[in-house]
């Protein structure tokens, strides 16, 4: 059964739990003595449309298993953020599933090609994002937890 993607608040209990996850899981993952995982909340106003959107991935018991966003850096340039998946929900192709649907959206808001920044020893994700057709660019922010930067043209189906 494929999950089910619920718009959302990033302030909401549900998407503000996951993003506390996501966060921990981050910092716990991260060498400290390279200065440690940065935290960065995100704002809630650039993932309210048309500035962006968040959603929480739902499974078949309609528990909240996952997030994920985008927010636009310009009119034709989306960026996905937080992507994040629980434990019990990895292995089942959601990831792939949930960055689809977040670059369905980003298409949605007139965006033309997607960016995201990750750490190059989140080894899942970076396979992830090459298997779905990023490429990796230089780097467009500055992102003290980032060490690779992708970008994907988005194309409407």
């Amino acid at each position: 059964m494929d999950p089910v993607f619920r718009s959302s608040n990033v302030a909401d209990d549900d998407a503000h739990e996951l993003l506390s996850e996501y966060f921990t899981e981050r910092t716990l993952g991260f060498d400290p003595t390279a200065g440690g995982y940065r935290t960065v909340l995100p704002d809630p106003a650039n993932f309210v449309p048309p500035a962006g959107l968040f959603l929480v991935v739902l499974d078949e018991h309609e528990d909240p298993v996952g997030c994920g966003g985008i927010r636009m850096l310009d009119p034709r340039r989306a960026e996905v953020k937080h992507l994040y998946l629980r434990d019990a929900a990895r292995g089942r192709g959601w990831g792939r599933l949930l960055l689809a649907e977040l670059e369905q959206r980003a298409i949605e808001f007139g965006a033309t090609e997607v960016v995201l920044d990750t750490n190059a020893s989140l080894t899942v994700a970076g396979a992830l994002y090459r298997r779905s057709g990023y490429t990796e660019i230089a780097p467009y922010n500055e992102n003290p937890n980032a060490t690779l930067w992708f970008c994907k043209v988005l194309t409407a189906e």
